[in-house]
């Protein structure tokens, strides 16, 4: 049984937690290294999501302080690793873009200011994204020395292989209005309505029940890596599953009776 949210804010170092209007919101608080994706900063993020996916919240907000939203992977924590140790790293980073699918509330990322590499990578991951006129997004590996192979990863299936190619390659920085035609963002809002849009989006993504609208969003992301007749083999079965629960059976009968459904989460 999930347990109503209680957010510690005396206990992380490289993040905040709030509430803005009954959501959790999540705020990178690195501004002085750019909000950049050190091991400990990931380590908190993983911790704090974690936590938020075993609560009650409906949702939560990834926000950032600063004019960067996030620069990407933190190259003081990274400079010296060997191998093994920037395996660890990129593991660990690779695995909490995973789970902010996989957690059962949506996530929407504020975005204001810059999101660079991994930090781009952060809001390919989320499942929204809502960004400022002024936002811009980039994959600079492609100009330097060093690719960025794993924020790609994201990056591709966010916005298909040709846009990703060009921004990997060129490491060229697009805008907010680009990266909301190319399907990286989903809106762009003056730069003094993001926190306010982002709430807004949030509260009409977590209308209805709260049980229904977990299983769907780990079913969809896990049905997108699927052929087409496996992908409907699975939602037929997940789909079936759930309208035996409590509150699809009540999505049936409040429609037949002619009411407003009571759901039970």
């Amino acid at each position: 049984m999930s347990q109503a949210i209680t957010l510690n804010t005396t206990c992380y170092e490289h993040i905040t937690l709030d509430q803005a209007e009954g959501f959790p919101v999540i705020t990178m608080a690195r501004s002085h290294r750019r909000n950049s994706l050190s091991e400990e900063h990931l380590r908190e993020l993983f911790e704090a999501f974690s936590v938020i996916a075993e609560s009650d919240a409906r949702g939560v907000i990834l926000a950032a302080e600063g004019p960067v939203f996030s620069s990407g992977h933190d190259f003081n924590d990274m400079y010296g690793r060997d191998v093994d140790g920037m395996k660890t790293l990129l593991d660990l980073c690779g695995k909490f873009m995973q789970f902010l699918q996989q957690i059962p509330q949506p996530v929407v990322a504020q975005v204001e200011g810059l999101a660079m590499a991994a930090g781009c990578q952060l809001v390919a991951s989320c499942d929204f994204a809502v960004a400022g006129e002024s936002a811009h997004f980039q994959m600079p590996g492609g100009r330097g020395g060093w690719f960025c192979h794993t924020p790609g990863v994201a990056l591709v299936r966010a916005v298909g292989r040709k846009r990703a190619v060009e921004m990997l390659l060129t490491g060229d920085p697009i805008d907010s209005k680009t990266a909301a035609d190319w399907g990286l963002i989903n809106r762009v809002v003056p730069d003094s309505q993001v926190p306010e849009k982002a709430r807004e989006l949030l509260q009409r993504a977590t209308r209805g029940s709260r049980y229904s609208k977990g299983k769907g969003k780990k079913a969809l992301y896990r049905q997108m890596d699927l052929d087409i007749a496996a992908a409907y083999d699975f939602a037929t079965d997940v789909m079936a599953e759930t309208s035996q629960s409590r509150d699809g059976q009540e999505e049936m009968v409040s429609f037949l009776e002619k009411r407003r459904p009571k759901f039970n989460s």
